[in-house]
């Protein structure tokens, strides 16, 4: 039986008693870390410049940092609701701050996106890898501790602990471990509102060599609230629910596309008539897909994926994730989510919850194993990921940037897109927008060539932006590059066409179809607007932790942060701002403090933020 403690510091001085002043700490993706655990160990490492500390993990949480005024006046308060008295991890501040100190290494194969941009020694300490790499890493550097949060419960007058919503590489550690290719300790942290999830994480206290477990260090689970499904992004999700065939199966990767894909997939089975109408003016002409599936769902589909997040609950709640495999409707590697999306799976009645199956991360992301049934479950699967940017020529561009700098990682999407080529049927669908926003101007996400690829033009597959499908598989080169331009932004396509043409890839003769010339965001809006406005494609399609004022404000903040870049931008805003109807939005300018304005800068703000809201009313 472990050991129980109730206090950080003496489980840490009972650590070091057993292993030693060299620890190399494993600790799970995301929500998974013992936060108290951790701290003390890095305390410790601190204080005690002989011991050697290296930490090995992904996906630090941590909660919003705002970086201006007015960010900091909307975020602070839901801060403060959603994530207080979730203890902060002391390694990610003092990397912030440059002070990790020199016997203290942390490596992470995964970055929060974009968390690490500025921090050298983060950058310099990642270590590229796919998801199901990361476990050999770990057992070479000798890892000697694992520290995990696990869920509770006591069965026949024994405690069981549940590795909840990571059984991600934990699974393969413990099996490595029972076959002697490893020799750590686990230390569980229990917490009260971790989903207790049967199946193989469902563990002995054998397992474990101690566990910390009070009421004193039980802290709320880290719980992201649900952004909002921008119009670009139901574009994106629309054009893939095109592509996803009933009776197969679904994998889904982090963001706001796989709401917005969820969210078609329900009004495809629930009003076949509107999504079919959505889809074909969104396609504004082009040529049907082979493989597309627009009819509703009579099957069902089958949920792998190494995330599990409120959308797949959403499709299971819809009927349309209803194929069974092996008894489970879902089989996840790691999960996370808002608040309802844990207290849902806490609650779940037991005969419903053992039909989403938490496994091993080797499992979702790869067919070796048992590989005979992987490919009889896995008929027809669509593996769904985001990109950042891609080439004419189909190599995609999604974990980092040319000058080296890391966004987020690799994780399971080379995973996936192997899956797809193995798997007789599948394939692989990276979605993308088709600009983004940089400075004062947008720039194209499809480029022609860029000095960095996450994968590489040898697996191009499906590429999908709001403005269409671009099937590129088997495909030679001049028409990989007529399908890029024709989802491509219009306003960049001349450039694009010009530079592809130049390098002798395109015909000098080529000219993109009438269908492809209007990919403007203007007509994006403008075929999605009714859908919107009728609650077919709502902005929160899963509910939200944001009120109705903060739902009101986050569009209207995303246009002050627009025309931020520019100063003219910002002068005509606020000039707008002098007629605009402040009694109409005075909760929301209440919300931010601007209702009553004391200072002169208080005043140009309540301007701005009126005239946004104004802007968004359409008034």
């Amino acid at each position: 039986m472990p050991h129980d403690f109730t206090e950080p510091n003496a489980i840490a001085d009972a650590i070091i008693t057993t292993v030693g002043k060299r620890i190399v700490l494993g600790l799970p993706l995301g929500l998974g870390k013992a936060n108290h655990i951790v701290n003390a160990l890095f305390a410790r490492a601190v204080a005690d410049s002989s011991i050697s500390l290296t930490i090995f993990t992904a996906l630090t949480l941590e909660k919003p940092r705002p970086k201006t005024e007015l960010e900091a006046r909307f975020i602070n308060p839901i801060i403060d609701r959603l994530f207080g008295g979730y203890p902060d991890l002391a390694y990610a501040e003092a990397l912030h701050q440059g002070r990790l100190p020199p016997n203290v290494e942390v490596n992470e194969f995964f970055f929060l996106a974009g968390q690490w941009l500025g921090s050298p020694l983060a950058q310099q300490n990642y270590i590229a890898a796919n998801y199901t790499h990361a476990l050999q890493y770990l057992l070479a550097k000798g890892v000697n501790v694992i520290g995990q949060l696990v869920a509770k419960r006591v069965v026949d007058g024994r405690p069981r602990y549940s590795l909840g919503g990571n059984t991600d590489i934990t699974i393969d550690l413990l099996k490595a471990r029972r076959a002697g290719k490893a020799a750590f300790h686990m230390y569980g942290e229990v917490n009260s509102e971790m989903p207790f999830m049967p199946g193989d994480g469902d563990l002995a206290a054998e397992e474990f060599a101690g566990v910390l477990d009070s009421p004193t260090t039980d802290f709320p689970l880290f719980a992201p609230p649900s952004e909002p499904v921008s119009e670009r992004k139901y574009a994106i999700g629309l054009h893939a629910a095109r592509l996803i065939r009933d009776g197969g199966t679904l994998q889904i990767g982090i963001g706001q596309v796989g709401d917005a894909l969820a969210q078609s997939l329900i009004l495809r089975d629930r009003n076949n008539d509107a999504f079919r109408d959505l889809v074909a003016k969104l396609a504004n002409g082009a040529p049907t897909l082979p493989g597309e599936d627009l009819a509703p769902f009579r099957d069902g589909l089958y949920g792998v994926s190494e995330m599990f997040f409120e959308a797949f609950l959403a499709l299971i709640d819809a009927n349309i994730i209803r194929r069974e495999v092996d008894g489970a409707l879902l089989h996840a590697a790691f999960f996370l989510g808002p608040k309802a999306f844990y207290r849902c799976l806490r609650e779940m009645p037991s005969e419903q919850l053992s039909r989403i199956q938490m496994k091993a991360v080797s499992f979702t992301n790869e067919i070796y194993d048992e590989e005979s049934a992987k490919r009889v479950a896995r008929r027809d699967a669509r593996f769904v990921n985001n990109a950042m940017m891609a080439t004419l020529l189909g190599g995609v561009v999604s974990d980092g940037l040319e000058n080296g700098h890391v966004v987020s990682g690799v994780g399971g999407q080379y995973n996936f897109v192997a899956q797809a080529f193995a798997l007789e049927g599948a394939r692989s669908i990276l979605t993308l927008e088709s600009t983004r926003r940089a400075g004062a101007r947008d720039e194209s996400n499809v480029r022609w060539s860029y000095g960095h690829l996450t994968i590489p033009r040898h697996l191009r597959d499906i590429i999908v932006t709001e403005y269409g499908i671009a099937d590129l598989r088997g495909k030679p080169d001049h028409d990989v590059i007529a399908a890029m331009l024709a989802v491509a932004d219009s306003r960049f396509q001349d450039e694009l066409m010009r530079q592809a043409k130049d390098a002798g890839k395109l015909a000098k003769e080529f000219e993109l179809p009438a269908s492809a010339r209007e990919n403007v965001p203007d007509r994006i809006s403008r075929t999605l607007k009714p859908a919107r406005e009728s609650g077919l494609l709502p902005s929160f399609p899963f509910g939200s932790d944001f009120t109705d004022v903060e739902q009101q404000l986050i569009p209207a903040l995303e246009t002050l942060k627009d025309a931020s870049a520019s100063p003219l931008a910002i002068a005509r805003l606020a000039l707008s701002g002098l007629g605009a109807d402040r009694a109409k939005f005075a909760p929301a300018l209440a919300r931010l403090g601007l209702d009553k304005p004391a200072k002169l800068s208080d005043r140009f703000y309540r301007l701005l933020v009126a005239a946004a809201l104004g802007r968004q009313a359409g008034t």
